[in-house]
């Protein structure tokens, strides 16, 4: 199928769930357009099983033109992390900057290495015989909390101010640090690299702190032409220029464009908005960032929902994937309850805040994405299905009881 005709094809799907979820189910926009979206895979699956499978063979021939990875890594996440860094307060993620840097480095190793070592265990205990390498590297899958999922949520959920920009700075910055540990994991795996501690290093200097820097650079490079200009459809550009532009040239380096992307959308967000801009180009970069959001997390959740389709199922992973879901949000409790334990001695947290933070840690398209580019063979199939397993559980669940949790008199006097 045709580029045009896929984007096409995706966008008219992604509205009419869209309408249909407005009309009748009334969940949230990218929840409920991810839950259609399973249906109807569920319901394509059943015409196969049935005899009718022309038609499930055309839709999962469709699907698997779409590289998922490709499309989330290289393609939407640096539009969706810009738009979401854009409306972080820097003075309020200033206030929490170490208790979201430990998260988004410490969090991200032991959720790594605790949910590896378990998952070896539990995999080998429901027969799944997966080397313990592979059972590290689905540690590094799972690692990352998705800011995409994340933000969309927080902002409906009525999360107190302070632990609402922990979360969502932890859930934009840990990604740079999951995909260092991703790929160091992926080569020891693979056996392409001698993987040495001075590797690791320099790879996560060149993927992090090298992010970051360039983050920065082409942040303050946009600025100063943001700042010479008062146009707004010019100033639009600039911004579409700097997302895109920015992230293929940090591709092309070698270094984190999901950092790069935070980086320069907190300063475009911040000083740029204050310094740079009048309010009518504002008003337009507001409209235009949040509708682009919209958009792309629309389409984001429904190829999540249509990733049912090209998954192999069996029992084995099914019950891999359920036992996995309580030692996820375990960890998760623990990688949390840690280092928030000992900041209370330093600053502030809200009433219950591990609680939150546990159950608002979200998995998602990145964690999908991740598992996508693992080679071919059934070490990729045993950790794409339960990665998946656990998205939908984190998204569908987690997700739509967010707002309760936080609501609940307990949590909140």
């Amino acid at each position: 199928m045709e580029l045009l005709d896929l984007a096409a094809l995706l966008l008219s799907l992604a509205a009419i769930f869209s309408y249909i979820n407005f009309r009748f189910i009334k969940l949230p926009t990218t929840i409920g357009i991810m839950l259609i979206a399973m249906l109807i895979s569920v319901c394509l699956v059943a015409f196969g099983f049935f005899g009718f499978e022309g038609v499930h063979n055309k839709a999962t021939a469709v699907l698997e033109s779409i590289d998922f990875n490709k499309a989330l890594m290289h393609g939407m996440l640096s539009f969706l992390l810009f738009a979401g860094a854009l409306h972080v307060n820097l003075e309020d993620l200033a206030k929490h900057k170490w208790i979201i840097m430990i998260l988004s480095t410490f969090g991200v190793v032991v959720t790594t290495f605790m949910v590896g070592g378990i998952s070896w265990i539990v995999f080998w205990s429901v027969g799944i015989k997966l080397p313990f390498i592979y059972c590290l590297l689905f540690g590094g899958v799972i690692a990352p909390t998705d800011p995409i999922a994340v933000i969309g949520i927080l902002k409906k959920a009525g999360v107190p101010k302070s632990l609402e920009t922990k979360i969502t700075g932890e859930s934009l910055f840990n990604d740079g640090i999951a995909v260092v540990v991703f790929l160091v994991i992926m080569e020891i795996a693979t056996g392409g690299h001698d993987v040495t501690a001075r590797h690791i290093m320099l790879l996560f200097l060149e993927e992090a702190v090298g992010g970051m820097l360039f983050g920065l650079a082409i942040g303050w490079s946009a600025y100063w032409m943001l700042k010479s200009v008062d146009n707004y459809q010019v100033e639009v550009l600039l911004t579409i220029a700097l997302v895109m532009g920015g992230y293929a040239f940090a591709h092309a380096i070698h270094v984190s464009g999901p950092i790069a992307m935070v980086v320069a959308g907190i300063l475009i967000g911040n000083k740029g908005r204050i310094m740079a801009m009048s309010e009518k180009t504002r008003e337009h970069l507001d409209s235009f960032w949040e509708l682009m959001d919209e958009i792309l997390n629309a389409v984001l959740f429904l190829l999540i929902g249509l990733e049912l389709l090209v998954l192999t199922i069996n029992v084995k992973y099914l019950v891999a994937g359920i036992v996995m879901i309580p030692v996820v949000l375990l960890v998760r409790f623990i990688s949390v309850g840690l280092p928030v334990t000992f900041m209370r001695r330093l600053m502030d947290f809200s009433p219950n805040a591990v609680k939150i933070m546990t159950w608002g840690g979200l998995r998602g398209g990145i964690s999908v994405a991740l598992a996508l580019s693992i080679p071919s063979g059934p070490e990729r199939e045993t950790l794409l299905t339960v990665t998946y397993i656990i998205v939908v559980f984190s998204i569908l669940v987690q997700g739509l009881t967010l707002e309760r949790l936080v609501a609940s008199k307990s949590l909140t006097k």
